[in-house]
């Protein structure tokens, strides 16, 4: 027999998980707690992913204490009552997996995935992450200064890093989207222990959780080692999400951001519907249309044919509540940011007048199916498509229809949605300038 701990990690990460052809089967129950679990049997290889998805991200956050999920995602690796600190990672890495975790504005995702002989490895890591972290101030000091320089990698010191942050505050005055994930750090400093104790109290229980595995298990063996590590986990108090609603964008919000950079760029952020809901899918084709591979629209436009631009994007974020479509180009040496704003804008127009030809739209979904097959091929796929379906699609069972629901769009309701989400009208406007450009 196969030694499993020798197992190759890229034989791990790419393993098959299902048949192309087929939906994902899986079983769901919940635990006396509120706990979630799915599971999802698959013996092609012998691996196992863990994960577990709670319903907390930015929007859960106050005003004065933004980045706190994000911050959480860190946190929470740094050992329990039962792990060293700096061992959580540790015991993953001796056993041959790997774990890793992210935040978005409606959830944080943890995952380990193992050898499927260290499944309970896997539970106990977790059932230790929702029962006992460590939140203390030797961690929050700790992890402080590790979220403070990826916000200067990513956000402060990149060109072009803080559009996410000036995009947000500019289209949402009301929601907690207003705010990136990231957060800022004068309110995580300014935070107290007793506060970082009270929002993992809150939001990091068995009922706010969904915690799926999948991969080479027996589900009637799983079923009782997931009651056994998380069973008398109790039940916190019930979770209330955001209820704001924010108004709908009335004119054009411009501005002017002046960076360190050396080309000017446009960015340009539309309102559109909720992930999971109807007018969402296609939505996001429109922007998959204009910027999914180098034969896109934008990209055949304005860099190709007019040569304005030497990078050029589109794309969606998916949020529980109305999200956004974010467009942008970076201009080519000597394109001036209005003349590049038009060239945008006109892309969009031909789509609103024109439509898309039936074969322009079948290829995209094309390339849509072939990303969810390969998605779908591994396990770690499996489990986070399975976590999301749950947790921000309205049920488990979405997790099979996803794909046939961008698969029905048809060129008219694509070219409604361009109509409908996509007005010059109604958006944020950003210019990014070079500092030199700047007036004294």
């Amino acid at each position: 027999m196969r030694n499993l701990m020798t197992i190759p990690l890229a034989t791990m990460l790419a393993a098959p998980a299902v048949a192309q052809s087929r939906a994902i089967t899986y079983t769901e129950f919940d635990l006396d707690n509120g706990l979630h679990v799915i599971l999802h049997e698959d013996h092609s290889t012998p691996i196992v992913a863990v994960s577990v998805m709670y319903h907390v991200g930015s929007k859960n956050e106050t005003k004065d204490r933004r980045g706190f999920a994000h911050f959480f995602e860190h946190l929470l690796f740094e050992g329990s009552e039962n792990i060293g600190r700096g061992e959580f990672s540790k015991h993953v890495e001796k056993a041959g997996g790997v774990l890793n975790a992210n935040t978005t504005g409606d959830r944080t995702y943890y995952y380990e995935v193992l050898p499927s002989n260290q499944l309970e490895l896997g539970l106990w890591l977790e059932s230790e992450r929702m029962l006992h972290a460590k939140v203390d101030q030797k961690g929050v000091d700790t992890q402080r200064e590790v979220v403070k320089e990826e916000r200067r990698q990513r956000y402060e010191n990149q060109p072009y890093g803080s559009i996410l942050i000036e995009v947000l505050k500019r289209a949402y005055t009301v929601h907690p989207y207003q705010w990136p994930t990231i957060g800022f750090m004068e309110d995580l400093n300014a935070a107290s222990e007793t506060d970082y104790v009270n929002f993992y109290k809150q939001f990091y229980v068995p009922n706010n959780a969904v915690l799926v595995v999948a991969g080479d298990i027996d589900p009637t063996t799983c079923k009782a080692l997931v009651g056994r590590y998380f069973g008398d986990i109790p039940r916190g108090k019930e979770v209330v999400q955001p209820t704001a609603i924010e108004p709908p964008l009335k004119g054009v919000i411009r501005d002017v951001i002046h960076d360190r950079i050396q080309l000017p760029a446009v960015v340009t952020a539309y309102r559109i519907p909720a992930n999971g809901t109807k007018e969402f899918y296609a939505v996001d084709l429109v922007n998959r249309l204009l910027s999914n591979g180098n034969s896109s629209r934008l990209n055949v436009a304005l860099k190709e044919e007019q040569q304005k631009a030497v990078y050029v994007g589109a794309f969606s974020l998916p949020f529980e509540h109305p999200g956004l479509a974010i467009h942008f180009a970076i201009a080519n040496a000597g394109v001036d940011v209005v003349e590049l704003e038009r060239a945008m804008d006109s892309e969009l127009g031909r789509i609103q007048k024109l439509g898309v030809p039936e074969a322009e739209l079948a290829k995209l979904k094309a390339q849509l199916e072939t990303e969810y097959i390969a998605d779908n091929s591994r396990v770690a796929g499996v489990a986070n498509n399975l976590a999301t379906a749950y947790t921000m699609l309205g049920g488990t069972e979405q997790v099979n229809t996803e794909l046939d629901k961008y698969l029905a769009v048809t060129v008219e309701e694509l070219r409604q949605a361009a109509v409908d989400h996509f007005s010059t009208n109604d958006r944020v406007v950003l210019h990014y300038l070079p500092l030199s450009q700047k007036q004294p």
